[in-house]
């Protein structure tokens, strides 16, 4: 698709970089006659021989001093220098324009929608003048055919209203949308389990394992009723496995207005908050990849499970569920008797109060989804190397969205094709990395992470021997306020990038400033597309945003719109048009914060700039140590009195943070040495500690995987065994430990410490591994 005009070549004050040969030409032509000696006759020699050496030293220092110019001139810029014009070639118009490109209509996974938006993202990336390509994987969807919602005040035949559910988002008015909203899908969970189901409907919080247990504790019986949870703590489809094992025939998610509506702002569009008729739509696998090829890539005539070997993985519902809005949700609970919910289970003022049953309302719900092998695309663009062209820094964001996407993920999109534009112009001014930069756009993450999975999959070798990081932006900008989770040696990298809008200070220092949480986050839980490359190959990774939760998160109103009104007082204003509607996009109310999008691009660029351009790689694996010291004291106090010692586990640290230390002490050395004029420097040593520093956090993972989550491979971090998105420290540990206080046997205890044991055995191989020699 063509490419728009914002595309276009440098401008004449980005060039500066470039030499004036013209110049240098000249001066090449005038050193021969400055230093030009005339020769002497016999007879004039002695009288001349004073004025003669004064004039050769004269000569000489003149053209020593010339050729330090020449050299000077010439000489290209430091790797710091294109960091900071790397800065200053952000434009204001490139995101909003990338981003109108982008949502223009809905772009689910595997859908002709999704493969345009692929061929805008490739066009782009080849534009900016980077080797672009595309690599395909046919991978296991599902598509909603049939639903159905029926709500009843009682099972049996009543005087009362039976009320059918249209469970459609309406279109608000002036939507800009409207034209394309029928392409929008229906509302559903994807790999739901087709089915009917009919039961009481009872209500369970936000349908947590202890939202579940105080039901119990309560008295109320969920066997055979359809389970009502509201969105909010816990990945959906952790919600419908806990329904599932509590017996319940089906489950309901709706979007509370107590979470979703918008804080008091109203609904949009005339607030942010999500309009009534609003759905969250999502997937429920609780797996990565696709369901048919766990561990392996799903290539062209690759082997696949069947829908029977699914179904037994335990990763797929095995009962049918539907997401619904606020109101039909209400609707719901308004028909629910029984016992008052606690006040932390109650909604916003003016909602019905709310019971937890069951019944006497009675639901009905029908679900039956097209279950189909569909085709879908990586997008890929490669800046080689010039040293290391076989170390890889990664960048990466994906594309498809359940609606428009203008937050999740595009935002992500228009930030990564701003990067690499600005790259691109880079390159034109002679920057080479000294490692290979590979910029990466994946498919099908909403479905389960699914892209990005595959390439990992189908790459895991050359991921495992050549990746030195990833570092993943999903939706880039959701608000004010930045936000990072990292493994932990990239901490202090982190901490030291410049703030791109304050020279003066780092980013870390003005996002503590802004009173937004100072703490990094960890990269423990399965909500996005670093989840492959931490927890199933053990490359060091970032994950980077601004804002948090956002209130038309997942629905048909997280389009361009809700982004334009509901914005940052420091977006520039601009114009960004379409052939069929044109925005003003006002310095004071616009909420596609083109500010916080270039800061976006600018703190994605430089933190991918310093890992592939520095001599030495930015890990610090002393802070790694620390941190896995509070992780294991905070386990050591949940299990006191209990038969199990944690003394393996911190003898492991210890040598772990030895190791650190030293490593770190080399680097230092060699820094120092390399200062020394007598010093030659040697790139085979720096590329062996190099390799230390980056193969440590592969020695983390191991072959067998967490217990009955073999995929995940790394011990350290990973999801928690209830909730997807939530982020464990030794999860292998934290699961066993939450057994053994169900079961409370011997046996039960003994495994927790096998697990402890595998943790300190994994610690111990990356502490040999930063050592770099055999024991």
């Amino acid at each position: 698709m063509p490419i728009p005009s914002y595309f276009g070549p440098p401008s004449s004050s980005q060039n500066s970089f470039r030499r004036d040969t013209g110049r240098e030409e000249r001066e090449r032509e005038e050193m021969p006659r400055l230093i030009e000696i005339p020769l002497l006759t016999h007879s004039t020699a002695s009288a001349a021989t004073t004025i003669s050496r004064s004039a050769t030293v004269r000569v000489l220092l003149t053209a020593f001093t010339i050729l330090l110019v020449l050299h000077l001139t010439i000489s290209p810029p430091s790797k710091s220098t294109y960091h900071s014009l790397f800065l200053s070639l952000s434009d204001n118009a490139t995101a909003a324009c990338h981003l109108l490109a982008l949502t223009r209509r809905p772009h689910v996974a595997g859908t002709p929608a999704n493969a345009a938006v692929a061929a805008y993202v490739l066009a782009a990336l080849s534009f900016s003048s980077l080797p672009a390509h595309s690599v395909s994987y046919d991978v296991f969807l599902t598509y909603p055919l049939r639903r159905s919602l029926i709500l009843s005040p009682s099972p049996r035949p009543s005087p009362g209203p039976t009320l059918a559910f249209d469970l459609v988002q309406e279109i608000y008015p002036g939507d800009p949308y409207a034209d394309v909203a029928a392409e929008v899908l229906p509302t559903f969970h994807a790999y739901a389990r087709s089915g009917a189901a009919a039961g009481p409907a009872a209500y369970a919080n936000y349908g947590r394992l202890e939202d579940f247990a105080a039901l119990r504790a309560a008295g109320v019986n969920v066997t055979g009723a359809v389970v009502l949870a509201r969105y909010g703590k816990i990945y959906r489809g952790d919600i419908i496995k806990n329904a599932e094992d509590a017996g319940a025939a089906a489950a309901v998610v709706f979007t509370d207005a107590k979470d979703y509506g918008g804080g008091g702002q109203g609904r949009f569009p005339e607030g942010p908050g999500m309009p009534a008729s609003g759905v969250q739509v999502g997937s429920t696998y609780r797996g990565s990849g696709d369901p048919t090829t766990p561990g392996w890539a799903s290539a062209s005539g690759c082997e696949r499970w069947s829908a029977a070997e699914v179904a037994a993985s335990g990763l797929m519902p095995g009962i049918p569920s539907l997401p619904v809005s606020a109101q039909d949700g209400e609707a719901i609970l308004r028909t629910i008797g029984g016992q008052v919910a606690p006040d932390d289970w109650q909604g916003v003022e003016g909602a019905p109060l709310y019971r937890l049953g069951p019944g006497p309302g009675f639901l009905n719900l029908t679900y039956i989804g097209n279950e189909t092998l569909a085709t879908i695309q990586n997008v890929f663009a490669v800046i080689e190397g010039e040293e290391e062209p076989d170390r890889y820094v990664l960048l990466g964001n994906h594309r498809d969205a359940w609606t428009f996407g203008a937050v999740d993920p595009n935002s992500g999109t228009a930030s990564l094709l701003e990067v690499a534009q600005r790259f691109g112009k880079l390159q034109k001014r002679g920057w080479k990395p000294r490692r290979t930069i590979i910029l990466c756009n994946w498919d099908a993450e909403e479905y389960g992470l699914i892209g990005s999975t595959e390439w990992v999959e189908e790459n895991r070798e050359m991921l495992t021997s050549r990746a030195v990081a990833y570092l993943n932006v999903d939706s880039a900008v959701a608000g004010p306020g930045f936000h990072a989770s990292a493994t932990p040696q990239l901490d202090e990298l982190l901490k030291q990038v410049q703030d791109p809008d304050n020279s003066s200070q780092t980013l870390y220092e003005s996002w503590v400033a802004s009173n937004y949480s100072s703490l990094i986050g960890r990269l423990g839980g399965g909500g996005t597309d670093f989840t492959a490359f931490v927890q199933h190959v053990g490359v060091p990774s970032v994950d980077m945003f601004f804002g948090g939760g956002y209130p038309v998160y997942h629905s048909m109103y997280d389009d361009f719109v809700w982004m334009e009104k509901f914005g940052d007082p420091m977006f520039h204003r601009h114009v960004a048009e379409d052939h069929h509607f044109t925005y003003s996009i006002s310095s004071t109310t616009s909420y596609l914060r083109e500010w916080q999008n270039q800061r976006s691009a600018s703190m994605w660029g430089l933190v991918a700039l310093r890992l592939a351009d520095e001599e030495f790689l930015p890990f610090n694996y002393i802070s790694y140590a620390s941190e896995l010291q509070r992780s294991a004291k905070i386990l050591e106090d949940d299990v006191l009195g209990m038969p199990v010692t944690f003394a393996p586990l911190y003898k492991s640290i210890k040598a772990l943070k030895k190791a650190a230390t030293k490593i770190d002490n080399q680097r230092k050395a060699l820094e120092r040495n390399f200062l020394s004029l007598n010093w030659r420097k040697d790139p085979l040593k720096v590329r062996e500690l190099n390799d230390r520093l980056m193969m440590a956090e592969r020695a983390f993972t191991d072959r067998d995987g967490l217990f009955g989550r073999e995929w995940y491979k790394h011990l350290i971090y990973g999801p928690s065994m209830h909730d997807d998105y939530g982020s464990k420290s030794y999860p292998g540990i934290d699961d066993a430990i939450e057994k053994a206080k169900s079961l409370d046997t011997s046996e039960s205890w003994s495994f927790v410490q096998h697990e402890v044991w595998r943790a300190a055995r994994v610690v111990t191989q990356a502490a040999l591994v930063l050592n770099g020699k055999f024991t």
